[in-house]
């Protein structure tokens, strides 16, 4: 994990409601950390931080090695436990007795952690590229990061007219993709997304559904009318100016 990557904790919070039936409203929390940013953790780090209601007033740092007060109470009992051999070395050895072994667990959890992609395929706009229709395959909230999504059509891969984007990060630790293929609907062709993860056993294969709603039909159909309509008209521009060409008299200039 580089240096730019956001800092992992362990975080454990206990909150203690203070007064006989609770009824001042003053509460007294503890809270601690366990903070890496590195696979081996070499900058693991423990911090145990102490709050009265909203305001925290000590705190011990394995970084510094001692307490830290930060108000007049805090600072009062800063002193006195970093004055205790028995708390401080107690507090010190913390960081190898609670933070190492939960830190690793997480790592492992998360090197090893593997999710299946949720994979859609849907119609999208075609853009301005000679066809009239387009496939979307998305793959969802997968991870990790790697992931291949290819086309068959008729079981042959397509390496033409496809487009995909990036694995794009959600911010929760799981990633999205898209890949895009511009087509002109053929009559009893198959065309298909395949997807290969290392949380699939196999290669997921999601064959896009031929029976598509009438309105997406009419969609594709009247693309593809206007299309070749399109060709039909260049083509008579064409064969006119080539036949008026062929009848007009050049008389040279005087």
């Amino acid at each position: 994990m580089s240096a730019t990557q956001h800092i992992i904790a362990v975080v454990v919070v206990l909150t203690t409601l203070l007064g006989v039936d609770g009824s001042n409203g003053y509460y007294q929390t503890r809270v601690s950390q366990c903070r890496f940013s590195s696979w081996d953790l070499k900058d693991l780090e423990y911090i145990y931080s102490h709050w009265f209601n909203k305001v925290e007033y000590l705190r011990f740092n394995s970084t510094v090695g001692k307490y830290v007060g930060y108000t007049p109470h805090g600072v009062y009992n800063a002193e006195r436990n970093n004055n205790d051999t028995a708390i401080l070395a107690q507090t010190q050895a913390a960081k190898e007795r609670y933070c190492r072994p939960n830190a690793q667990n997480e790592i492992n959890y998360i090197l090893t952690k593997k999710v299946e992609p949720i994979v859609k395929l849907s119609l999208g706009k075609a853009s301005s590229g000679g066809h009239p229709a387009m496939l979307v395959c998305s793959a969802y909230s997968f991870y990790p990061k790697m992931i291949k999504l290819t086309w068959n059509r008729d079981d042959q891969e397509v390496t033409g007219d496809v487009v995909s984007s990036e694995e794009l990060a959600d911010g929760d630790w799981y990633y999205q993709i898209h890949s895009h293929l511009q087509f002109t609907p053929k009559s009893g062709e198959k065309i298909s997304c395949v997807v290969e993860h290392a949380s699939l056993k196999d290669p997921l294969e999601i064959t896009w559904d031929s029976s598509t709603p009438e309105p997406e039909r009419n969609k594709i159909a009247i693309g593809a009318a206007g299309l070749v309509l399109g060709l039909i008209v260049t083509a008579a521009g064409f064969i006119y100016y080539r036949t008026k060409a062929r009848g007009r008299i050049l008389v040279p200039n005087n």
